[in-house]
């Protein structure tokens, strides 16, 4: 499978907001729109569209969290007419290589609704470890890199 990272830029950040979840999806992940403008106010956070060949297919959001000074993946989201392709775990693999590649990078953390089943399989399969509820209402898990 080819899946590549690229930046999000002017020159593609438009594609990137009409990119939409599933429907019944919606209420578990902020929009590409809010999480690109949120990026602007995260500047440790990088903002990268997912491309199939030359297609883009997605968008993933990671950074230093100011709050606890730890990587987290904000944002996955493949867009509804290309899920179920295997292009959301091919993209969490790569963002994981690249956070271990980070001299500074000791974990990797995710939160997620706790209703959204898809993202809980995908994390555990990917070797996350559960580690609660968080105080905001979202369920936390952590991948040790060192």
């Amino acid at each position: 499978m080819t899946i590549t990272l690229k930046e999000v830029t002017s020159e593609n950040w438009e594609e990137c907001i009409e990119l939409q979840p599933n429907e019944d999806q919606k209420q578990f992940i902020a929009s590409n729109l809010y999480s690109l403008a949120q990026s602007k106010f995260l500047p440790t956070f990088e903002t990268l569209a997912v491309y199939k060949d030359q297609l883009m297919v997605g968008f993933v959001m990671f950074g230093i969290d100011p709050d606890d000074s730890q990587y987290w993946i904000y944002r996955l989201m493949i867009d509804s007419s290309h899920q179920g392709n295997g292009y959301g775990i091919e993209t969490m693999k790569q963002v994981i290589e690249r956070i271990k590649a980070k001299p500074d990078a000791t974990d990797i953390m995710v939160a997620y609704h706790p209703e959204n089943q898809a993202a809980a399989a995908l994390y555990k399969k990917l070797g996350f470890e559960l580690l609660g509820k968080a105080p905001w209402g979202e369920i936390m898990t952590r991948l040790k890199v060192s």
